[in-house]
């Protein structure tokens, strides 16, 4: 396995904090944008470099853009 990189792990912590503000777990949010969960919980781990359209399944998970999740990166 590949050591995770500084933004994968800042991306899947902006993640992680959105998920938590849903009140959602892994589970349901991984079944909500149509993703397994245990490829989900390595995004938010920050083990897995995504592309774009899984950042926007993602935010669209979400309800909010891609721009957005980006900016809470910093």
């Amino acid at each position: 396995m590949t050591k995770p990189t500084p933004l994968a792990v800042q991306l899947g912590r902006a993640l992680r904090a959105h998920r938590q503000a849903t009140k959602l777990s892994q589970d349901d949010f991984a079944d909500r944008i149509k993703m397994h969960r245990a490829y989900y919980s390595a995004i938010e781990r920050g083990e897995k470099n995504i592309t774009l359209v899984t950042l926007h399944r993602i935010a669209d998970g979400f309800g909010v853009s891609m721009s957005k999740l980006l900016a809470d990166l910093g």
